[in-house]
């Protein structure tokens, strides 16, 4: 196996980690939809799946995770804007 190819793999089991990590805390409790921690596992996730999907041809598995991420980046930036606008009101 290539370099190439080994990070192909990793990066997909990463992924796959993340995002099942990310439900598993959001299942548990222990975050909710609206946490940066929840948000950014899920696009890292994604990005992971992305690349693993791609090389591997699984074009219908890539381009789902290319909108889960663009919905993982709108919801972190909605939740920094979030952020950013209480503390401003202190």
């Amino acid at each position: 196996m290539t370099p190439l190819e080994v990070f192909v793999e990793v990066a997909g089991w990463v992924g796959a980690s993340l995002i099942l990590g990310a439900y598993l805390l959001l299942s548990m409790g222990k975050t909710s939809g609206q946490s940066p921690l929840y948000q950014g596992m899920n696009v890292v996730g994604a990005a992971g799946f992305i690349i693993n999907g791609w090389w591997h041809g699984a074009v219908p598995s890539a381009a789902l995770n290319v909108v889960w991420m663009m919905i993982g980046g709108v919801a972190l930036w909605r939740i920094s804007l979030k952020r950013r606008s209480s503390t401003s009101a202190m």
